[in-house]
């Protein structure tokens, strides 16, 4: 059973390593070359971390990786801190890495289970047979040396196409899977600066984000990070959801600049310490492009729009979506018959929804509450005055719990997704 992914990403990556070290043929095509830059706050949450120990990818400092302790929330002059628990499945640890490195080292980890990875090369329609099942893609080969298309276009056959090419998956717009627009939406920016927080142990979250534009400057459903990277840089940025009322005119780089350059001049927050120019992307969340399989082809992490709506974390979700189409393709690999074969391939969605289905309804219900200011602001002055009741809306939001449950916090969760319809 031959396997094309459209994106080397970090959902595309590690669905190639899986799928190679079970001796799955798999080919990724690529649009950029090793290394690129990707707009991402560069943070590795516990779930994340998980599935690069699941991989066996090394992720030590002396790799590039800067390990953390926990969350830091600021917000209503006050700051509070919450270590990353203590559980079964999921070390209690965080890490930054540079999207530059980080998925270079996922894609040589897929290279050397044996993927091929075809880069400069991007997906521009689907191939079908007279069934109208997907089987492979037509790509253009992009310059090397200018990031521009070419006249050249090659054609790429395979028994299934997993599309993981990020939120404006060509590959899925082709096969006529289009953005659902009762999903929220998010856009982050970011940059980096030379700064001494490039040694923070924590993942800072601020939670107070003024519409500048505004008289009132109202408070925008988001937050602003900062992440330490390690290498004398932090990355900082923020994430912007799109039921706030000044979403799609706000200027997010001003919003930006304004923001850090209200941090302490110590930090160095400032034009002559900054590397880059800001970049920005959209965060596609709560699964906003579906079917996640139709016959011949799955969607993937961004592709999916597995964004989460509570904390704009995609990397995680994109790799643990990996992990879920190679079991299901191995298992199709394994079956007797066509349709034994397709039954498997069509658990895909099923284990998504599964998994992910009740936090995306609580996360679409907490984005549309928080698109009001006047509640936003509420929710926060409360959340940061009431520990207890912050360190559960944590808990909730990063998805860390163990299975079974063991803690009382883990039961509630536990509690609250049983009782909540999956989207």
């Amino acid at each position: 059973m031959k396997v094309l992914i459209s994106g080397g990403g970090p959902a595309g990556a590690t669905a190639a390593y899986w799928l190679a070290s079970q001796g799955i043929p798999v080919t990724v095509l690529e649009k950029s070359g090793y290394p690129r830059e990707k707009v991402c706050g560069d943070g590795l949450t516990p779930r994340a971390v998980r599935q690069l120990r699941l991989m066996g990818l090394p992720h030590a400092e002396v790799d590039g990786y800067a390990r953390n302790r926990g969350l830091r929330l600021v917000a209503a002059g006050r700051t509070v801190e919450f270590p990353w628990p203590e559980l079964s499945d999921f070390p209690s640890y965080g890490l930054v890495r540079t999207r530059a490195g980080f998925d270079e080292d996922l894609v040589r980890h897929a290279r050397r289970a044996g993927a091929r990875v075809i880069e400069h090369r991007s997906v521009r329609d689907v191939l079908r047979d007279g069934t109208g099942r997907v089987v492979g893609v037509r790509a253009t080969v992009m310059d090397p040396a200018t990031g521009r298309r070419t006249a050249e276009t090659e054609e790429y056959r395979a028994d299934l196409v997993l599309a993981a090419d990020g939120n404006s998956t060509r590959t899925a717009v082709a096969a006529g899977l289009h953005r659902r627009t009762d999903r929220p939406m998010g856009v982050a920016v970011r940059t980096y600066y030379l700064s001494p927080r490039s040694e923070l142990e924590w993942m800072e979250g601020w939670l107070e984000l003024a519409d500048g534009s505004s008289p009132q400057r109202s408070l925008l459903p988001g937050y602003g990070w900062v992440f330490g990277v390690g290498d004398g840089t932090a990355n900082v940025g923020l994430g912007i959801l799109d039921t706030s009322p000044a979403f799609g005119t706000l200027d997010y780089r001003s919003v930006l600049r304004d923001w850090a350059a209200s941090m302490p001049a110590e930090w160095h927050f400032d034009p002559e310490h900054q590397v880059g120019r800001p970049g920005s992307a959209a965060l596609p969340m709560a699964g906003n492009r579906t079917p996640h399989y139709a016959p011949g082809l799955m969607l993937l992490g961004d592709a999916a729009g597995l964004v989460s709506p509570f904390n704009g974390e995609g990397i995680s979700n994109a790799m643990e979506s990996a992990l879920f189409a190679a079991s299901c393709i191995v298992d199709a690999a394994g079956a007797n018959g066509a349709q034994q074969r397709e039954n498997a391939l069509a658990r895909y969605p099923q284990l998504v929804r599964a998994e992910w289905g009740a936090h995306f309804t609580q996360g679409r219900a907490l984005a549309e509450l928080i698109g009001h200011p006047a509640v936003l602001s509420a929710a926060v002055r409360a959340g940061m005055h009431v520990p207890a009741l912050m360190r559960f809306a944590v808990h909730v939001m990063t998805e860390l719990s163990d299975r079974p449950a063991r803690t009382a916090a883990d039961r509630a969760v536990a509690v609250l997704d049983a009782l909540t319809p999956a989207s």
